[in-house]
């Protein structure tokens, strides 16, 4: 079984969010149940000198883009017993950044019909293409449009993951003939058309043979009206096609036992007093009272609505009433940023507001913190909650998509759970969870219990990648 999981970034190369630990994660779990799987993606120009400078040209060739004919090198990187193929093109991708420019449409529509091309000159036969949001959701489409006379693209099958359905390449009608070369039948409300332009996702729903969402909740919800981001109609009417595997994260990435950015190491069975340590030694960094009579609760996070910043602006002064200190590590919109950084100069004892991004204090908040907040409005899988579970920190959430799928609420009368959570996007909710979690975190007892099961839930890859490897046979069959 040869899969080819064509995606826009991947760490350790690229990287923006979540998407990025899933290209290179489920890959290398899937290559230990015997799967020959191989990353494509772009050789942008932001990957580091360290990545660059050990990648094996492996071939060139021309590739149309409408009337152009665009130069494409192939260059080839084995990381971490991974294979990985880079679409090398500087025009296109020797750029500061990996998105966001003028001419999205057309530099993805070169990397997905790149991709088709490659097909030619690749040692490796493929059984599967496996695309990845709508970055090359439309490669479903030009194999069908464009390749229907070559043997080695006929037998090909195609698999959508849907990562998130808001971002869904929309472009103008004439990307369609100007860049993807397809027909006027493909603007149709059955193929391409949305409203009075076209989209990639939309096309890789209707022409990938199956199509995957990263929860089981997050499939329903991408169903309705209020998810559906105008395509709940479409995806209503595909039924088994779509399925929702939850994502996982990296055991070996994520661990707090061999973990070097945190200050002390620790397992499920020595976290009592080592996470205490990294809670103290956190609170030290960051210039907050040093004491474990107060709940810290951290966050990293995009400082955005869909992630729920909107609630807690709503409740932050009387959330600031209570025993906890807040320390938030993230950017994003201006609004909340000052918002946070306010409430940091006005109660420096209680908020540390860290506006940007560091992986390494990003561990060091996991590791420290006693409770993580993602009061989500809208969380497709989540990779936040995971990590912190993997690291004792209690994740308070909202039930929604894969939130809902992973975090099971605490039971105080059964012992049972490893986690809280509310239902409605509604502060007075979040606030009373708060209100709950703090409760409980006051017995030692029953918070070293809950955080033990945290500890020793298995959300490696493991089960994720075997579903995967289900619906991959399935199409094989």
């Amino acid at each position: 079984m040869n899969i080819l999981f064509a995606v826009s970034e991947a760490f350790p190369f690229a990287k923006t969010g979540g998407l990025a630990d899933v290209a290179y994660a489920l890959p290398k779990a899937l290559r230990k149940l015997g799967i020959d799987i191989r990353v494509i993606m772009p050789k942008y120009g932001d990957i580091p000198a360290d990545y660059t400078t050990k990648m094996k040209h492996l071939c060139h060739f021309t590739v149309p883009v409408g009337w152009r004919n665009q130069y494409c090198g192939i260059e080839y990187l084995n990381f971490d017993g991974v294979h990985f193929y880079f679409v090398d093109n500087e025009y296109y991708f020797k750029r500061p950044g990996y998105y966001g420019y003028y001419d999205d449409g057309e530099r993805f529509s070169f990397f997905s019909r790149a991709i088709c091309e490659a097909i030619y000159h690749l040692d490796f036969d493929v059984d599967i293409i496996h695309v990845n949001d709508w970055h090359t959701s439309i490669i479903p489409v030009l194999l069908k449009a464009h390749y229907g006379h070559s043997q080695k693209h006929q037998k090909i099958k195609t698999i959508l993951t849907i990562h998130n359905l808001k971002y869904q390449g929309v472009f103008p009608k004439e990307v369609m003939y100007d860049l993807l070369s397809l027909p006027d039948e493909y603007f149709d409300e059955n193929k391409l058309k949305f409203y009075d332009a076209i989209s990639f996702l939309k096309g890789g729903i209707i022409f990938a043979d199956r199509v995957v969402t990263v929860s089981r909740t997050y499939a329903s919800e991408i169903r309705t009206h209020s998810h559906g981001e105008g395509l709940h109609g479409l995806l209503s009417g595909i039924g088994d096609k779509l399925t929702g595997i939850v994502n996982g994260i990296d055991y070996e990435v994520y661990n707090p036992a061999t973990d070097k950015f945190i200050f002390v190491n620790y397992d499920a069975n020595t976290f009592e007093s080592r996470k205490k340590e990294n809670k103290f030694k956190l609170q030290q960094m960051l210039n907050l009272p040093v004491c474990d009579d107060v709940s810290l609760i951290g966050m990293v996070t995009r400082l955005t609505k869909e992630k729920g910043i909107e609630l807690i602006e709503r409740i932050i002064n009387k959330i600031l009433t209570l025993p906890i200190q807040l320390v938030v590590l993230g950017a994003g919109d201006y609004h909340y940023e000052q918002m946070l950084k306010y409430f940091a100069s006005a109660y420096p004892s209680k908020v540390s507001a860290n506006i940007c991004y560091s992986e390494e204090l990003a561990r060091k908040i996991y590791a420290g913190s006693d409770m993580y907040l993602m009061p989500s409005l809208i969380e497709p899988c989540g990779i936040s909650q995971l990590i912190a579970m993997r690291y004792g920190s209690i994740p308070i959430v909202r039930e929604t998509g894969g939130l809902k799928d992973t975090v099971k609420p605490y039971n105080q009368f059964t012992g049972e759970g490893w986690g809280f959570s509310f239902a409605n996007y509604d502060p007075a909710e979040l606030f009373a969870i708060i209100k709950y979690a703090l409760s409980i975190y006051s017995d030692k007892a029953q918070w070293r219990a809950i955080v033990h099961q945290a500890m020793t839930q298995d959300n490696s890859w493991n089960t994720s990648a075997a579903e995967y490897k289900r619906v991959y046979e399935q199409l094989l069959k």
